[in-house]
């Protein structure tokens, strides 16, 4: 572990401000704000500051860097410089745990960030060679895209629902399921909720489309993509790993909350793809 600079007594703001890591015009606005006590004063009129200044500016500055405001952070500084430790203690506690909160959530969603970059690129790069291999074909026809799921309810309902929305007549969208189990009255719901009526979809096995050929072949749950079985003919893979919506929740308001999380978490995915695709298949054909 790195050490703190250590300064001889007494100190000027620049070397104060150097030993909390902080600009000196922070040393200064703490001051005239009241976070920090005023400095005390050479017989030049230069500021003096000691160890007190130092650790107090240093303690204030590490509450800052855990949400606190900077009165707030001044006040329990100067708790601790007076000795009051269990009072600030008791405070702090709660604040830590509250930022350590704060910190998982951050790195779920930089996780999840991540998750979706990843399938950004990989959707860019199968575009462009499916639109490659494609090019030769001067009859203009439509990507057939097919989502798999496990039970082909949910998820590659969705999906298919939103593309055949999103994409128009450039896309031709199927879904199927490894071990279908109907369509959840859900789905029906949230896509209605978005101006598409799905109240006549049915669930599908994969053993109903295996002698069809994708452009795309397209899994959305992870135990999908271990079972879903080799389609034939010339067509790339995409996993788009997303949460069941049909998983229990405590409560039915929870579990609808759960189906829109999904058709918004598709609808992200779905709209670059398209472009993607659209954009690819354009550049090949302009160039041909």
């Amino acid at each position: 572990m790195a050490r703190c600079p250590v300064y001889p007594e007494p100190m000027n703001v620049s070397e104060l401000a150097a030993g909390a890591g902080v600009a000196p015009s922070a040393v200064r606005f703490y001051e005239r704000t009241g976070v920090l006590p005023r400095a005390r004063r050479r017989p030049n009129g230069y500021r003096a500051y000691g160890a007190d200044d130092l650790a107090r500016l240093r303690l204030v500055v590490t509450l800052r860097r855990i949400g606190l405001d900077a009165h707030e952070a001044g006040r329990l500084a100067t708790l601790c410089v007076e000795g009051v430790a269990d009072s600030v203690a008791r405070d702090l506690v709660g604040r830590i745990g509250a930022q350590r909160n704060a910190i998982a959530r951050q790195r779920a969603e930089l996780d999840q960030l991540e998750a979706e970059l990843v399938d950004l690129e990989l959707t860019a790069r199968m575009t462009v060679q499916q639109s490659a291999a494609t090019a030769a074909d001067d009859t203009p026809r439509p990507s057939r895209v097919i989502f798999i799921c496990t039970g082909n309810s949910a998820r590659s309902q969705l999906a298919e629902a939103l593309l055949s929305q999103f994409g128009g007549p450039e896309f031709e969208a199927l879904s199927a399921g490894t071990h279908p189990c109907g369509v959840h009255p859900l789905t029906i719901e949230v896509l209605a909720e978005v101006g598409i009526d799905w109240s006549a979809a049915r669930s599908k096995s994969v053993d109903e489309v295996m002698d069809q050929e994708f452009d795309y072949v397209i899994t959305v749950c992870d135990r999908a993509r271990q079972a879903c079985p080799a389609f034939p003919g010339e067509h790339d893979s995409l996993h788009w790993g997303l949460d069941d919506p049909a998983e229990p929740t405590p409560t039915a308001a929870e579990q609808f909350e759960a189906f829109r999380r999904a058709r918004s978490d598709l609808s992200m995915r779905l709209r670059p793809f398209i472009e993607l695709a659209r954009y690819a298949r354009r550049t090949i054909r302009q160039s041909t």
